[in-house]
């Protein structure tokens, strides 16, 4: 006879849903990386390059090449989007442990994505930017809900709490500011500058806390001499950069006054080119920031070697930066989040055999067939 032995197994790899689905979502990882880099970022660099034109003539044609690659990639990651969206409510909704939350967040991201296509054909306006919004804010927090009832690691949930609430920061802003226009009100919403501010460092905490969660394994007390080697390089590198970013400032002042300024404007006009590319507004010291990168980097790269989900959904959620300036920003996060959510243990049976008779009983019944 068999009995069952209760154990966990891991069920979010990326090869567990198919070929449809696991090519689908690197896709959408890929060209968004390259979204980011060629239209949100480099796109702005151009712009800030534009006063050398006159004396760099190859700046101008450069630039504009890479932008309209961007845009081209712009496009083709809303239609990944879409694509993986349905792909992964598929598989998510024909799993036989959806609950009545994991059906309703479905619901609302279906309903996102009808409110994205019909966009497309009717501009918005300020009542269709507070209703997109806002059943984005609430498709996040059910989704949340979701992946905190099933991720029980106190890390895990100290980390989709804090990027739940970095991100409502933003969406709190968006939600009354166009609520408050929509009312015709002068006055200021309540909390709002400070809500901004505060999912800002939030969102910077998180990066950290997506290491603390899931890039575990760089303990410089472990005896396996490659994963020592590679803490040592990790946190050399790490530390190494993040003291030479707080300190470049004031050394640079000591030694020559006029570079350090030079130095400072050029930093603020990287602070302006990820603050329209990704909504950072850099009001914290540069080198937290550049921690956090670091951070979320190397938890990304050692998550997709594994192939874990994980490993995606952090890395949409955290591409698509903090301001969700378009829609398709909006989708990657939540399909972002889905993804995490369907990382994690899962108990199942393990059938373990277990010998009902004893060996000498076994022993008798062969004799008796070998005389028959």
């Amino acid at each position: 006879m068999k009995i069952a032995a209760m154990g966990e197994r891991l069920t979010g790899r990326i090869s567990d849903y198919g070929p449809l689905f696991e090519y689908t979502i690197k896709l959408v990882l890929l060209t968004s990386f390259l979204e980011l880099v060629l239209y949100r970022l480099v796109s702005r660099l151009g712009m800030h390059l534009s006063k050398l034109a006159a004396t760099h003539p190859w700046i101008t044609p450069t630039f504009s090449t890479l932008t309209e690659i961007g845009t081209w990639l712009l496009n083709i990651v809303a239609i990944l989007l879409f694509l993986g969206l349905i792909v992964t409510m598929v598989n998510r909704g024909s799993a036989p442990d959806t609950g009545r939350v994991t059906k309703v967040a479905m619901a609302c991201a279906v309903l996102l994505l009808l409110l994205t296509a019909g966009f497309l054909v009717v501009p918005p306006g300020m009542v269709g930017s507070l209703v997109y919004n806002g059943i984005a804010f609430v498709t996040l927090v059910l989704l949340m809900f979701e992946y905190l009832a099933t991720h029980h690691g106190r890390a895990q949930r100290l980390l989709g709490m804090t990027f739940a609430v970095g991100i409502s920061g933003w969406l709190y802003y968006q939600i009354t500011s166009t609520a408050y226009s929509v009312a015709g009100t002068v006055a200021a919403p309540p909390f709002v500058y400070e809500a901004h501010r505060i999912g800002e460092g939030l969102m910077v905490l998180a990066s950290y806390l997506t290491f603390v969660a899931y890039g575990q394994g760089l303990s410089l007390r472990t005896k396996n001499r490659r994963q020592r080697n590679r803490a040592i390089w990790f946190w050399a590198t790490t530390g190494t950069i993040f003291t030479t970013l707080i300190f470049t400032d004031y050394l640079l002042g000591l030694y020559d006054p006029a570079l350090a300024s030079a130095v400072r404007q050029a930093s603020q006009g990287i602070g302006w080119i990820f603050q329209f590319g990704m909504g950072y507004t850099f009001y914290l010291p540069f080198a937290i920031y550049m921690g956090g990168l670091l951070c979320w980097s190397y938890t990304v790269i050692k998550l997709l070697n594994m192939g874990r989900l994980a490993g995606y959904g952090i890395g949409l959620m955290f591409i698509a930066g903090y301001a969700l300036l378009f829609s398709n920003l909006t989708l990657m996060v939540i399909l972002g989040v889905m993804l995490l959510t369907l990382d994690r243990a899962k108990p199942v049976a393990a059938e373990t055999a277990v010998p009902t008779e004893s060996p000498l009983m076994g022993a008798s019944d062969a004799l008796v067939t070998e005389q028959v």
